[in-house]
C-alpha cells in the first residue's frame, strides 16, 4: 500500500504524487482511493486502491535505474513499419506495458514516422502521451526539469 507523498507511475498516465487517500461512495459501494497528482500537468485522478495491481501503477524508478535507462535510450530500436491500424494497437500495447522502453521505443518509432511521413491525429496524440510518460518518470527519478529531460529524449531518440 502507498502513502501520501509516495511516486508512482500510471502507465497511460505518467508519473504523479499520492496527494490523499479518499474514501468515496458509489452506487452505495464504500471504495478507498488513491488521489494522484500528475507530474507534468493539473490533472488528479483518483485510483481505487484494490485495482492498482491490475492497472499496473508502480512506485518511480530509482535514480540509478533512470540513469542507466538514459544510457540505453540510443540502442532502443525503432518498432516496424506496419499499417496505421497494427502500428497503432501494438503502440498502445507498448505504452499500457507500463516499461520505460517499451514507452521509449514508440516515442522513437513515431517521432522518425512524423519526419518521415508525417502522423495521423491519433499517433501525434500517442506521441505527445508517450513522451508525457517519459518525461513525467524521469523528471521525478533524475530531479531534473520537464525542458531538460525533454532535451534528453530528443537527443536520443530522434525527437
Amino acid at each position: 500500500m502507498y502513502q501520501i507523498g509516495d511516486k508512482v507511475v500510471h502507465p497511460l498516465h505518467g508519473a504523479g504524487v499520492i496527494a490523499d487517500i479518499v474514501e468515496r461512495t458509489i452506487d452505495g459501494v464504500p471504495t478507498t482511493y488513491y488521489a494522484l497528482r500528475l507530474a507534468l500537468d493539473d490533472t488528479q485522478l483518483f485510483i481505487p486502491i484494490d485495482a492498482c495491481e491490475k492497472l499496473g501503477i508502480r512506485p518511480v524508478c530509482s535514480r540509478a535505474q533512470a540513469q542507466a535507462f538514459v544510457q540505453r535510450l540510443d540502442d532502443i530500436a525503432r518498432g516496424e513499419n506496419k499499417g496505421w491500424n497494427q502500428r497503432y494497437r501494438e503502440n498502445m500495447l507498448h505504452i499500457r506495458s507500463g516499461d520505460l522502453s517499451e514507452v521509449a521505443q514508440v516515442v522513437k518509432s513515431l517521432s522518425a514516422r512524423e519526419r518521415e511521413h508525417g502522423l495521423s491525429t491519433g499517433e501525434k496524440k500517442m506521441l505527445l502521451s508517450a513522451r508525457q510518460i517519459l518525461e513525467s518518470e524521469l523528471c521525478f527519478a533524475l530531479n531534473c526539469s520537464p525542458e531538460e529531460i525533454a532535451q534528453v529524449i530528443d537527443q536520443h531518440l530522434g525527437a
